[in-house]
């Protein structure tokens, strides 16, 4: 059959891959989509720059507003990035006809809601596994495979730079400054790391995964957001001592009326498999009343494993061009007309156990302060650590973990720590799950 042609906008790192992945595998992904899938037009900043791929064959443009529009093109791949231009590419290519596929997540967390809604009247898909999760196809796996389920909750570590900071404050010893100047180094976090390193990128994918699980709309803005840069190695260390790592998760949960959505550092048990993904990597573990817990593991970014689900929706698209549009796999799981509702959970409602470490003078009587506080907040006491004061100091540091309570109720308690005249520093406060059940 005649191949299907189609316009890139972006030749980075994932469009390079994309470009790579479909020219080696051409044959076996014609075998998978019933035709060949070819990129007829490329557009690139510059087009004299030397290319990580093959562009042979491929007509160069700067303009990507001319992709969009190019009669040739029948679907448009859109790796650039961002939310202004990317954005304009993408609802041009839509209105003209053409299927889209994309891996950019801020477009899709910020704007999808309008942009499905356009796709679907023109009866055109847009696909976008490949902005979650990277290689791992979490949306596939979430929005087919999970299909029979009502989902509880799902928790990720789906920011590579964020895990691989951890890691290394946990396995080394080595502060957060230090950590992440060496990732800017390799190449894991960007110049301006800070969508990563306080939560933006993985409040993104959050959001776009809480859609697909819950049948809600896209909420980004509505989503609580808690970065790593304040964590210390002796937080790391002293997690470890209570039998947990410390994990930068977004983590969403239905519970009776509404559904809770958050990124933030969180005290998993060391037992458990995501608690030990380490590096770059990601995971993703998913909990349906049917099937249970399932954990989807892989390179979460990445110029091959992002190009992986770039190539799987383009096939996932060509195999689907001649259905009728009306019985195609919904964009966020569930029909259009059957999106819920469901209110956000503001956080003082979200209820969760907790670490506290406080600072404090060395004298009787403290802890007692502390626990009668506690107590009035009806928080209870799971385990405490007192450590040691170093020669010649009169400060100690007291480690508690809690049982769960509501958030305000925390905040309340750590107000009143805070007034006691012998807690000498603010007290530190994570969060602790257990993702163990329901």
């Amino acid at each position: 059959m005649e191949a299907v042609k189609v316009g890139l906008v972006g030749m980075g790192t994932v469009g390079g891959g994309t470009v790579t992945v479909l020219r080696r595998n051409a044959e076996e992904i014609r075998r998978r989509a019933g035709r060949p899938i070819e990129i007829a037009v490329a557009a690139v900043r510059d087009p004299a720059r030397p290319r990580s791929c093959d562009t042979s064959g491929i007509r160069l443009t700067t303009d990507p507003l001319a992709v969009a529009a190019d009669p040739e093109v029948q679907v448009v791949v859109e790796l650039m990035g961002g939310t202004g231009l990317a954005r304009e590419v993408v609802e041009r290519a839509v209105e003209a006809g053409k299927h889209v596929v994309t891996a950019n997540k801020a477009l899709i967390a910020t704007c999808g809601n309008e942009l499905f809604a356009q796709a679907q009247e023109r009866g055109v898909m847009i696909a976008f596994e490949a902005a979650v999760g990277g290689g791992i196809p979490i949306i596939k796996a979430v929005r087919e495979g999970l299909a029979a389920n009502r989902i509880q909750w799902l928790a990720g570590i789906i920011n590579g730079t964020a895990n691989y900071i951890l890691t290394e404050m946990r396995d080394k010893g080595r502060a957060f400054d230090e950590v992440l100047a060496e990732a800017q180094r390799l190449g894991y976090a960007e110049a301006d790391p800070t969508f990563d390193v306080e939560g933006i990128d993985a409040a993104h994918k959050l959001t776009i995964l809480a859609a697909i699980a819950f049948g809600i709309p896209l909420r980004f803005e509505q989503v609580y957001v808690e970065g790593i840069s304040a964590l210390t190695p002796e937080d790391v260390a002293y997690a470890g001592e209570l039998g947990y790592r410390i994990k930068h998760l977004g983590i969403a949960k239905r519970i009776d009326g509404g559904v809770e959505l958050r990124v933030h550092p969180t005290l998993i048990p060391e037992r458990r498999l995501i608690a030990n993904v380490d590096g770059v990597m990601n995971a993703v573990l998913v909990w349906g009343d049917a099937v249970g817990p399932t954990l989807y593991y892989g390179a979460g970014a990445g110029a091959e494993p992002t190009a992986s689900a770039v190539v799987a929706d383009l096939v996932e698209v060509v195999r689907a061009m001649t259905a009728d549009p009306e019985n195609r796999v919904p964009h966020l799981a569930f029909q259009p007309d059957a999106l819920e509702d469901l209110p956000i959970l503001p956080m003082d409602q979200v209820e969760t156990a907790y670490y506290l470490r406080l600072q404090a003078r060395d004298r009787p009587g403290v802890l007692a302060e502390v626990a009668g506080i506690l107590a009035r907040q009806g928080i209870s006491i799971e385990a405490v650590i007192q450590k040691e004061p170093p020669p010649g100091s009169q400060q100690v540091s007291v480690i508690l973990l809690t049982h769960r309570v509501q958030e305000r109720r925390m905040r309340e308690a750590i107000r009143q720590m805070e007034a006691l005249e012998d807690v000498t520093a603010p007290v530190v406060r994570l969060r602790v799950e257990s993702l163990g059940g329901r």
